[in-house]
């Protein structure tokens, strides 16, 4: 089987300094990987180059069926309905229910009927211990029920991979265990994982591949064996 992401020496820059050098990496489907690093080590400019935000300059890198390294503007929304992407602040429509957040993106994707839009954001309510909220507005809600609510708005176009950004950054070690162990049972569903943490605790509490940026290199603990795979050009 195909790697959903291959990456295959890549070079990451941001504007014209090189954070991360000749990256090689494979995730398959069904994987859980934590990426780590200090601040400034370059894990968010990777996530970035996975969902298109920055440009693949120098390598190949080939996520969800799309080449990053000749795609084109227009490309980028489909690329981005077959990502969940997570971040740490949320990134939440303040000013609209829980279910219009959902709601909002599903039209923003191609959804068109209203009865399909409904069912489809009462299913992902559901999935992440939500199903009471829909009418609540964000702020009415704890940090770790906003942080579920992001990862409900991921899951709306099933992704193949959800691409976490320090999702548990601004919760307390008990909520940040709850997403953590939703993000396990997402995985084990069959959703790839990619989820960048400064929290140390969680590589202890699921031991699981890591990634690891340092002094502009990204290691790997899993040996490379497959990175040679002949991957079509899609």
């Amino acid at each position: 089987m195909y790697p959903i992401i291959h990456i295959k020496g890549l070079n990451i820059y941001q504007g014209d300094k090189l954070v991360l050098k000749n990256i090689n990496f494979n995730i398959h489907r069904g994987e859980f990987i934590f990426l780590i690093g200090k601040t400034g080590s370059g894990k968010s400019s990777l996530l970035k180059t996975l969902y298109g935000e920055l440009p693949c300059r120098f390598g190949k890198v080939q996520v969800a069926e799309f080449s990053l390294h000749t795609i084109i503007p227009t490309q980028l929304p489909f690329l981005r309905r077959k990502l969940g992407i997570i971040f740490q602040d949320f990134q939440l429509l303040m000013d609209r229910t829980v279910e219009e957040n959902l709601a909002f993106v599903l039209k923003a994707t191609g959804w068109k009927q209203k009865t399909d839009i409904k069912n489809r954001v009462a299913e992902v309510l559901m999935k992440v211990g939500l199903d009471w909220a829909g009418k609540k507005m964000p702020y009415q809600l704890s940090g770790g029920e906003q942080q579920r609510t992001a990862v409900a708005r991921a899951l709306l176009n099933e992704p193949v991979v959800l691409l976490a950004d320090e999702p548990t950054g601004n919760l307390d070690p008990e909520v940040a265990n709850e997403i953590l162990n939703l993000f396990l049972e997402i995985n084990k569903a069959g959703t790839a994982v990619l989820m960048a943490t400064h929290n140390y605790d969680f590589l202890s509490k699921q031991h699981s591949r890591v990634l690891k940026c340092e002094d502009g290199y990204l290691l790997d603990s899993l040996p490379q064996a497959d990175i040679n795979l002949n991957i079509p050009n899609f």
